[in-house]
């Protein structure tokens, strides 16, 4: 949505004025919205409040206060890679239904003209 002082025409003042009717109207046709007489009224109060509550929050917001991504403080939960026995090729290749070259041979489910 376009800042309050990107409204051509606007009756919005950047100081937090009041979304009119002709803005809803200049939004809906930019959007390419079918918007009736009665939206225009709605809509134009939804986006007073919506643009109120974000003039609140721009007002807030500090530049010494770092952005967060989580509103807890979030560690590293997985564990350190370390080096386990596993088990042998040959007792893992005995297992498989059908093997070629110490591999796993699987049918072919792509043709090559792929």
């Amino acid at each position: 949505m376009p800042d309050a002082t990107e409204l051509s025409g606007s009756s919005v003042s950047s100081a937090g004025g009041r979304i009119g009717r002709d803005d809803v109207a200049h939004l809906a046709r930019l959007a390419r919205l079918a918007v009736t007489e009665q939206e225009l009224d709605v809509f134009a109060g939804q986006l007073d409040v919506i643009l109120g509550s974000v003039a609140r929050v721009s007002e807030v917001a500090a530049g010494d206060i770092p952005p967060t991504s989580h509103a807890v403080p979030m560690t590293n939960v997985f564990r350190p890679d370390e080096l386990r026995p596993c088990l042998p090729r040959e007792a893992v290749l005995a297992a498989a239904p059908d093997v070629e070259d110490n591999k796993f041979r699987v049918p072919r489910i792509l043709s090559e003209e792929v």
